[in-house]
C-alpha cells in the first residue's frame, strides 16, 4: 500500500461495463515526509474518499481482492481514508488539522 492525496475525479462515459458505477479518483502519491510527489495514478474508490483527503491505495492483484473488484480491470484501489500519519514520533498528517 502507498499513501496518496486525492486531487480530483476521473469521469468516463465510455468504459468497460464492469466499471459502471465505480467512482474513479485521481491520486498524487505522498512520500514518508509528507511531500507530494509528481506521480499521479487513477484508482477505483471503495471508501467514499473526497478531494484533498489522504488515502491508502493498493495496487495490482491486491486491488482486485476488494469485494466487488474481483472481475474488474482495476490496477489500483483506494482502501482507506487516513486520519493521521506519524513517522518517528512526528506528526506528518492529521485530517482534522486540514479542515480548520
Amino acid at each position: 500500500m502507498q499513501i496518496a492525496k486525492v486531487r480530483g475525479t476521473v469521469v468516463s462515459t465510455q468504459k468497460d461495463p464492469s466499471l459502471r458505477g465505480v467512482k474513479l479518483l485521481l491520486l498524487q502519491l505522498v512520500d514518508e515526509e509528507g511531500r507530494i510527489q509528481q506521480e499521479y495514478e487513477v484508482a477505483a474508490d471503495s471508501v467514499g474518499a473526497g478531494v484533498d483527503e489522504w488515502v491508502l491505495v493498493c495496487r495490482g492483484s491486491a486491488a482486485r481482492q476488494i469485494l466487488g473488484n474481483e472481475q474488474r480491470p482495476v490496477d489500483a484501489a483506494v482502501v482507506a481514508i487516513i486520519d493521521t500519519v506519524h513517522v518517528e514520533d512526528r506528526l506528518i498528517y492529521s485530517k482534522k488539522d486540514q479542515y480548520r
